[in-house]
């Protein structure tokens, strides 16, 4: 079967930005488990570089700058140092506990109730041992319910609650994209910065979750965690290779 262009996903998306649902998934993810095939990329490197290349672009040129020129006005400060970069955080760690947190359970809701709260803490704790055994301890703990049957589905709510689930999907989708977005005015310094200035600041993570959450729930929690790594590093590197070139 021959694998949709990139104009054709990107209609795809547009069109489940206007209205998010939990169908249809990816085509071609092979048999077996859902919950499995869930955790490995179902889209070609290529593919995902493409989309990551679209990020960047669309970042770099437009919503970076605006997201910029409404911090400075408004006083705030960038918190990243350009001489000392968080290489293994941006690149790694907040990739993963970021997606658990944010994404993970769009297509498992009843792990909302647990997932989430513990990947709060571990996500705003910021890297130590103690979160990184948490976040372990969450992965085991899927697997083990996984492996007796219990698995957090969205097959196992029952009727009603499933059906109360995709009535809603819309809501939550953007609801998880937008604390996505909003999270990340902790890499400023606000400085007295006016609430209204805020949406503007975060436009760019606003933009890079919806396409995150869009393959997640469309390619699987592998997927997005691969991209979200993919489109941390390659700023990072650029930066990287401009300060080397000083």
């Amino acid at each position: 079967m021959t694998s949709p262009t990139f104009g054709t996903d990107l209609r795809a998306f547009l069109r489940f930005v206007r209205r998010p649902r939990l169908t249809p998934r990816v085509v071609g993810r092979g048999g077996g488990s859902g919950w499995w095939r869930d955790w490995y990329p179902n889209v070609s490197f290529g593919r995902m570089l493409a989309w990551v290349a679209l990020l960047w672009f669309v970042n770099l040129f437009v919503l970076a700058p605006l997201a910029l020129s409404a911090a400075e006005s408004s006083g705030a400060q960038h918190r990243m140092d350009p001489d000392n970069i968080p290489w293994l955080m941006a690149v790694l760690w907040a990739p993963l506990a970021e997606e658990m947190l944010f994404r993970y359970s769009l297509r498992y809701p009843r792990a909302i109730l647990w997932v989430i709260p513990v990947m709060a803490i571990v996500v705003f704790s910021g890297p130590s041992w103690l979160s990184i055994a948490a976040f372990l301890l969450v992965l085991a703990l899927l697997v083990a319910l996984k492996m007796r049957g219990l698995a957090s589905h969205d097959e196992a709510l029952s009727w009603h609650l499933r059906r109360l689930y995709v009535q809603w999907f819309p809501w939550v989708f953007h609801l998880s994209v937008l604390t996505f977005a909003f999270v990340h005015l902790n890499n400023f310094k606000l400085n007295g910065t006016p609430w209204w200035m805020f949406p503007v600041m975060v436009l760019p993570q606003w933009m890079t979750g919806l396409v995150l959450a869009w393959m997640r729930v469309r390619s699987g929690i592998g997927t997005s965690m691969l991209m979200h790594m993919m489109f941390n590093g390659g700023p990072l590197l650029l930066i990287w290779l401009m300060l080397m070139g000083k």
